[in-house]
């Protein structure tokens, strides 16, 4: 620290402002709880993300107050799924609770809107500031040394609670010991934006036989996100249940697609908007512990992403709204005890789904079998329905449909089996 820097003091000590980072600081504050969040770069700035928004996510920001901003950016209805020569448009399921719908928002804007949302409830937002080391007083977090990047400048931040939101390779985190189960999938993922005459279409696509440059299948799908601003987003995702998962070059493989997709698309796959950025992607609750001595951990630092598909911004938004209720529970009643139900809840919304979603990506890491399926799923517009519906994470609570049934006969298979 430098010397006579002044420390802080407050409520809730939130390290990052990305998805997970914001909607903790959103939540909060609106709370009551006096809370910080640091953002070590400077709003806008860019992720590697397919920048698709499920109705789980539009769900979450609505009821952060942000429906009327939402709807100045691309809407889109559903899925297009394509696989060896075919197509099928799949409409957004009916459900309850979330729309049937979702946007396309690039990343440098929505995380800068959501983040921006929380200071306006009244989060004190430091953008520049990273969090560099922990503060721990007998075993126990109670913030953070923190470099101003703009000036060089350090000082401590201490909170009654820090919540851990500083993504995928969450060097905080791992700093106090949290881990990935290596045994787990993970995934990799990498994108770039091309100008394209199909920049508005209401559909997503998705590729489920994406191949190499030698025509080999590859244990991944390719995207397409209108994003409707005259650009498309087009990225790849590799998962790591693949045995030669290492040797694959992303940059060629997104290549690959890029010049697969061309002419249906309008591109010209040799010149991108930008460079492509890739990022690795901890998924299926994987990174743990996911609550400690004075903090919890949230979004991708808590490897909250769905392994059927690679989503993880709607888990971000959701975890962070679990972890403020419990931090407010604790600080309220004083009582630290009130953390231990962060896990309890993350197990029992993500728990068995995230469990069944790790066996499936250890079947998909199979290229012929993953081909085979993809080959009879693509000939059935019922069946992809189902998939889809299972893979959103939009099995509905109050009937029991196909898709519901075929969920709850693989859950039951997956209580059997170790913990995969």
């Amino acid at each position: 620290m430098t010397p006579n820097a002044p420390t802080r003091e407050t409520d809730v000590l939130v390290i990052g402002a990305g998805p997970a980072g914001a909607a903790a600081g959103f939540w909060c504050a609106t709370r009551g709880l006096d809370t910080v969040m640091l953002e070590k770069k400077h709003f806008p700035r860019e992720k590697t993300c397919g920048d698709g928004l499920t109705p789980r996510a539009v769900k979450q920001l609505n009821d952060m107050g942000l429906g009327d901003s939402l709807a100045k950016f691309h809407r889109y209805e559903g899925l297009r799924a394509t696989a060896h020569g075919k197509a099928l448009e799949l409409q957004w399921p009916t459900h309850p609770i979330y729309p049937q719908h979702g946007y396309v928002v690039r990343r440098r804007e929505l995380d800068q809107m959501v983040a921006f949302n929380a200071e306006r409830a009244g989060a004190a937002l430091l953008q520049g500031h990273e969090a560099t080391t922990p503060i721990l007083e007998n075993g126990r977090l109670v913030g953070a040394t923190v470099t101003d990047k703009d000036n060089d400048q350090t000082f401590d931040v201490r909170a009654k609670y820090v919540v851990i939101a500083d993504g995928a390779n969450s060097r905080f985190g791992r700093a106090l010991g949290t881990s990935r189960t290596r045994e787990w999938p993970y995934g990799t993922a990498i994108r770039t934006y091309w100008q394209s005459p199909r920049h508005a279409e209401p559909w997503i696509e998705s590729a489920l036989d994406v191949k190499d440059r030698n025509g080999k299948s590859m244990p991944g799908y390719g995207w397409i996100f209108p994003v409707g601003d005259g650009t498309i987003n087009i990225g790849v995702g590799l998962l790591s249940t693949f045995k030669d998962f290492t040797s694959v070059n992303t940059t060629h493989l997104l290549d690959s697609y890029a010049h697969m997709v061309a002419d249906s698309w309008g591109i010209n796959p040799d010149t991108p908007e930008c460079k492509a950025t890739s990022g690795k992607i901890p998924m299926g609750g994987s990174v743990g512990p996911k609550v400690g001595q004075g903090y919890v951990v949230v979004g991708d630092a808590a490897g909250s992403v769905n392994p059927f598909n690679g989503e993880g911004i709607d888990y971000a938004y959701e975890t962070s709204r679990m972890a403020a209720e419990v931090l407010h529970e604790a600080i309220t009643l004083n009582d630290p005890r009130a953390l231990g139900r962060y896990q309890v809840m993350l197990d029992d919304e993500y728990g068995q789904y995230f469990k069944v979603a790790r066996l499936f990506a250890k079947v998909i890491g199979r290229p012929v079998l993953m081909r085979e399926l993809s080959r009879v799923g693509i000939q059935s517009h019922t069946l992809m329905e189902w998939v889809l519906r299972i893979m959103a994470n939009l099995l509905r609570p109050d009937e029991i449909g196909p898709a519901e049934a075929a969920y709850k006969a693989a859950a039951a298979i997956v209580r059997l089996a170790p913990n995969a």
